[in-house]
């Protein structure tokens, strides 16, 4: 595949491979997940959005900068890990656990927030020969229902609602023919 999503894929691919071979979970997450969940590419992504473990991050930072992305100075890195290489954005988000076991929002204004039940318990996702361990497709549909009434001052965008009828489309047939 040319052009940016090709480039986002390559993206995809090295971080999956660095991170597995340094022992480094990872899932993908957005609309990317959806594709890889769909086996197709959708629709243009903006960037590539992924969860890690907060604990691990430092260390994906480090393995990442020495292949060359860089981190992008606008997000701190506390917070989140915003990777940039020539046009292709890669946002890692960081995951905790509270008390409970429970998984949580691990770091940033929302730390501590309770994430859906069963989210990193989803089966990899592929497109092409490229597999990637990604959040559950119920987690996928949580997000993108409750983005709007998470963030009131952020409606549903329009690239949210087609990923929620897609995923919603695809479970259909998979409940119907078995596929999933």
């Amino acid at each position: 595949m040319d052009g940016l999503a090709g480039r986002q894929l390559d993206g995809i691919g090295e971080l999956t491979a660095t991170a597995s071979a340094a022992g480094i979970e990872v899932w993908l997450r957005g609309g990317w997940a959806m594709d890889f969940h769909l086996g197709e590419v959708t629709r243009p992504h903006v960037d590539v959005d992924w969860y890690c473990w907060r604990a691990d991050a430092d260390r994906l930072a480090g393995l990442m900068t020495g292949r060359g992305w860089r981190i992008d100075p606008r997000m701190p890195v506390d917070v989140q890990l915003d990777l940039l290489r020539a046009d292709v954005e890669m946002s890692v988000a960081y995951l905790a656990r509270d008390a409970t076991g429970q998984v949580v929002v691990g770091a940033g204004p929302w730390a501590g927030t309770t994430l859906p039940d069963g989210m990193l318990a989803g089966p990899p996702g592929r497109i092409g020969p490229l597999t990637v361990p990604m959040i559950s497709v119920a987690a996928q549909i949580e997000f993108k229902e409750m983005f709007p009434v998470w963030m009131p001052g952020r409606p549903r965008r329009a690239k949210d609602a087609a990923d929620l009828s897609r995923l919603r489309a695809a479970g259909a047939a998979e409940r119907h023919f078995g596929t999933g």
